[in-house]
């Protein structure tokens, strides 16, 4: 059995949100099998909604057609599952290879559950991020397979859910799996645009996002008829689609030999270090101003937030980022974050006996 760590990257797990028919799988798999570009055959058979009246999956029935298909077609095969009782008879048919989803990770008891069901196993675990943004909810479920035992536990970025996103299904947040990788430098990352996306027409988009970032895969949905998909529909592509984004992504080296290359970043990074040191020095003159207004505030005896204020400063910044191409995204945090240090200064000094 081919490993996932022994995979080259990009490693593509591709194949229908949802198993719907022994036919279905095993067309989607041969046409996947002929671009040539796909490691892992993936398919939903339990599908976790959010409302019961929703397709909930075939059950345990697609298990076997899944197998089947892999064999045919000669891909390993991957699975979602939920709970204990879908890893017993999941292992029964021969899985070899799981992921829980981001309504399962969110859990930890029932994390702790599956991952006690998987003990002794020599299952491959993948773990997608928990649907809130929560780091170390994340790290932790990775933890729970490790501490079970697992020799290989990697991990899935399918984005968090938000009250409102203008452009994703889920928001990638990007930051997350970057601070995922810092704590586990030696796993594999993979992204699921089709997640992140919702949508067909930016899927090419984020999955490049993703190889820049240096992710070890892709899992994107393939179905050999999408609009008519039992699930998800909108985000699913065909897989001679796949193959065709697949073709067009830039895959970049990790590393390079190239000393002048090193040599050249050095300089850069060099100029990269004295600049934050400006701003950190820039930002801690703006805190002392601070401190002067809201001594100030205090003499006079007036609250330290003044909506008009802020306001006045955000439209400023805005206008400047504006200009120099800077998005209004990072403004906003940014200024948020500046707010928030300067009220924390402004309050030590008003409230100072």
């Amino acid at each position: 059995m081919q490993k996932i760590n022994d995979i080259r990257r990009p490693i593509i797990i591709s194949g229908p949100c949802s198993a719907e028919s022994p036919e279905q799988v095993l067309d989607t798999a041969k046409r996947l099998k002929a671009i040539n570009k796909v490691n892992i055959l993936r398919a939903g058979i339990w599908k976790p909604r959010t409302r019961p009246n929703s397709f909930e999956g075939v059950g345990a029935i697609g298990l076997d057609w899944l197998i089947e298909a892999g064999k045919e077609v000669d891909l390993p095969v991957i699975t979602e599952v939920a709970n204990a009782q879908h890893v017993e008879v999941a292992l029964k048919a021969g899985f070899q290879k799981l992921w829980i989803g981001a309504r399962t990770s969110v859990n930890p008891f029932t994390v702790q559950e599956i991952a006690d069901a998987l003990k002794g196993t020599g299952v491959e675990m993948l773990v997608k991020n928990p649907i809130n943004p929560d780091l170390n909810l994340w790290i932790g479920a990775i933890e729970r397979f490790q501490n079970a035992g697992l020799e290989s536990v990697n991990a899935i970025h399918r984005g968090f859910s938000s009250f409102k996103s203008e452009r994703y299904r889920n928001e990638p947040m990007w930051e997350i799996p970057i601070g995922l990788r810092t704590e586990f430098p030696n796993i594999k990352l993979i992204c699921d645009p089709s997640h992140i996306c919702g949508r067909r027409d930016i899927l090419e988009e984020v999955s490049q996002k993703a190889i820049d970032l240096a992710f070890d895969g892709l899992m994107i949905e393939s179905h050999i008829s999408p609009d008519e998909a039992w699930s998800d529909a909108k985000q699913q592509i065909t897989p001679e689609v796949l193959g065709e984004l697949l073709n067009n992504l830039i895959v970049r080296d990790l590393e390079t030999d190239d000393q002048s290359f090193f040599d050249s970043l050095e300089t850069l990074r060099g100029k990269i270090n004295e600049i934050d040191e400006d701003l950190v020095n820039l930002i801690a003159k703006r805190m002392g101003i601070a401190e002067e207004i809201g001594a100030f505030k205090k003499t006079q005896n007036i609250t330290i937030l003044q909506p008009e204020r802020w306001e006045e400063i955000k439209n400023l910044q805005f206008a400047a980022a504006d200009k120099a191409n800077l998005s209004k995204k990072f403004i906003i945090k940014y200024l948020e974050a500046i707010h928030q240090e300067s009220i924390r200064h402004q309050t030590s000094v008003m409230n100072k006996k």
